[in-house]
This record gives C-alpha cells, sequence and structure tokens, in this order.
C-alpha cells in the first residue's frame, strides 16, 4: 500500500468518526438551547472566540450594544463549529486526493467531489441556521445534510481499497444500485431518512415535550392535534423561532407524527433485519440493523418515561445516526451479496 493511500484511510476514518461527533455535538447545541450564542456567522460577536468577545466589551458599541454574551452558550456554540470547519478541511484533503490519483482510482472520484458539495451545502446552511435564527425548515435541513454527510463519509470509506487488494472497490453507479440492491434495503433506508426528518422538524419546532406521557400522548392513544399547522414549512424571515412559535396542538401533531413513523419504521426494519439473518452474506448486517434499531427505541422510550433530559435526548441523536449507518451497511451488504448469489446468473 502507497503513502497515499495509507494517508487516504487515515483522513477517512478520522473524517468519519469526526463527523459523527459534528452531528452529536451539534445536536448537544441544539437541545441545550445555545443554537444562537453566537448571533452571528462564522465569529462570534466578531471575534474567534466568546472570550475575544467578552475581553472587548463588544456589547457596548457597535452593531452587538446592549446584547448579552451568555459565554457557556456561546462557548458550546463555537467548539461545534470549530470541530465543523476542522471536518470540512479533511474533506477537502480527500477531495484533493480523489484528483491529484485520480488516474490510479485510489477513491471515487464522484463520492469525493459529492461529499465536497455536501459539506459546502452544510456550511450555508450552518450560517442560515443562526442569520435566520433557527428557522425550523433550515435547521431540519442542516441536520439531513450532515447526517448525508456522515452517510457518504462512510460509504467512501468502505470503498476504499482493501489492504493488499489490487483493484479498488467503486462504489455503484446509481442505476447499477438500484437494479442489485434488494427493494426492501432500498426502502428501509429511505424509511429511516424519512423518520430522520420527522424528528428533525419534531427537535426544531420544539415539540419534543408535547407528549410528555409513554405510550400514550397526552393521556390519549390519539391526541387532539392540529396537523395543518404543524407542517407549514415556510413562516416567513424576522422571526426568532428559539424556543419554538408553534401552539401546542400543532406540537402534538408533529411529536405524534413522529411517533406513528417510529412504529412503521420499526416494523419495516425488524423485517428486513430478520431476512437478512437467514442469509450468510447479510447476517451480520441484519444483526447490527436490528441491534441499532432496539438501541434507539431504547433510548427514546427512556427518554420520555425520564423527562428528557439532556444527555439522553442527546443519545437519542446519536442513535438516529448510529441507525442510519446500520441501515446504509445493510443496504451495501445486501447489494454485494446480491452481486455475487450464483442464482443470479
Amino acid at each position: 500500500m502507497s503513502n497515499a493511500e495509507t494517508w487516504l484511510r487515515r483522513i477517512a476514518t478520522l473524517a468519519l468518526v469526526l463527523c459523527f461527533g459534528v452531528v452529536v455535538l451539534g445536536a448537544y447545541v441544539r437541545l441545550s438551547a445555545a443554537g444562537l450564542g453566537c448571533p452571528d456567522w462564522p465569529g462570534c460577536y466578531g471575534h474567534l472566540t466568546p472570550s475575544g468577545a467578552v475581553a472587548a466589551d463588544v456589547t457596548r458599541h457597535g452593531s452587538f450594544a446592549g446584547q448579552t454574551v451568555e459565554v457557556g452558550k456561546a462557548w458550546k456554540e463555537m467548539v461545534h463549529r470549530y470541530f465543523a470547519a476542522t471536518l470540512g478541511f479533511l474533506i477537502v484533503l480527500i477531495a484533493a486526493i480523489a484528483i491529484q490519483y485520480r488516474g490510479q482510482r485510489l477513491v471515487s472520484l464522484r463520492l469525493s467531489l459529492g461529499l465536497l458539495g455536501l459539506v459546502v451545502a452544510q456550511g450555508v446552511l450552518g450560517m442560515l441556521t443562526v442569520t435566520w435564527q433557527l428557522k425550523p425548515l433550515i435547521v431540519t435541513g442542516h441536520l439531513l445534510l450532515g447526517l448525508s454527510t456522515l452517510g457518504t463519509l462512510f460509504w467512501l470509506r468502505r470503498s476504499l481499497r482493501p489492504r493488499g487488494a489490487a483493484v479498488a472497490i467503486s462504489p455503484p453507479a446509481p442505476g447499477a444500485l438500484t437494479r442489485a440492491t434488494p427493494m426492501v434495503a432500498l426502502a428501509a433506508l429511505l424509511a429511516v431518512g424519512v423518520q430522520i426528518a420527522l424528528g428533525g422538524w419534531t427537535s426544531s419546532n420544539y415539540a419534543a415535550t408535547a407528549c410528555p406521557d409513554f405510550p400514550r400522548c397526552q393521556d390519549s392513544w390519539w391526541p387532539a392535534a392540529d396537523y395543518d399547522e404543524a407542517f407549514v414549512l415556510w413562516r416567513g424571515l424576522g422571526r426568532n423561532y428559539e424556543g419554538g412559535v408553534l401552539e401546542l396542538p400543532a406540537r402534538i401533531a408533529i411529536q405524534f407524527a413522529h411517533r406513528l413513523g417510529a412504529v412503521v419504521i420499526t416494523l419495516l426494519l425488524l423485517a428486513a433485519g430478520l431476512r437478512a439473518l437467514r442469509r450468510p452474506g447479510t447476517a451480520r448486517a441484519g444483526a447490527l440493523l436490528l441491534g441499532a434499531l432496539g438501541l434507539q427505541l431504547l433510548v427514546g422510550s427512556l427518554m420520555v418515561i425520564r423527562g428528557f433530559p439532556l444527555w439522553l435526548a442527546t443519545a437519542h441523536n446519536a442513535g438516529a445516526a448510529l441507525l442510519l449507518l446500520a441501515t446504509l451497511n445493510f443496504l451495501l451488504a445486501s447489494r454485494a451479496a446480491s452481486s455475487s448469489d450464483p442464482s443470479r446468473g
């Protein structure tokens, strides 16, 4: 293995781990109400650190006059930005290596450039998340792009040449992916994506506590709710969405929809995982999928029962990321098993 390959594997592995950390840290920042700890972007009150802003006494003059620097919240937000910036640098390195060594096919150029595009778009949404004052549509999109970046990094890391192999493993073309992957695996991945979007919408609208009981909601199996108001995507600019702007019936609708989605996805992933266990080529992926599903259900249930403590709410977001990776791993394993199945010839 060449030095370039060795460094590529190290960078991709580090980027994958860091991306998972950025996703979880972003959830922690959001859930601890620190998303507007720094009201500007990319700095904090015009400085690289909250300490610099405090030392400069920025709240006594200029555009931040009259505001209060909440140092704890500001540091949470800035640490998240520092980690995200480091991740962006690593992804730029991966793209540079892919371009430099494209003739040797060390890594998929298509995946690398797609990953670079994702992280640029993620940076734009990160800026809008702050400047548009936590608008739910932007916050949810920021979460989805972050998890898309995580999934793409996982795919890229899986596509790297195994140690000692002579030919790199390239990711499938879009058409081949659809043909080669069992429909149940593809449906599982799509369902996980929809459920994560519902979870992001729940969090960004501060609707998690709208159903404080479990398994019922507001002491009812089918609570009264305002679904028309719950899923209005655009409510204009110029409003501060921190803490949420919806009335309780709309928040109940969002949280209850998320719970219904959890029931559907549980049944689908159970069927997919149990089916995978019966095939030698997908047994391990199926077991990981069922394990990630069980962990997420446990954390989600405990989060409500224990009264939504911050650490469990953050763990629920981490569980969603793990479930996404387990489902993507299941999809890739199913594709590999299907393409090598002699009966397909």
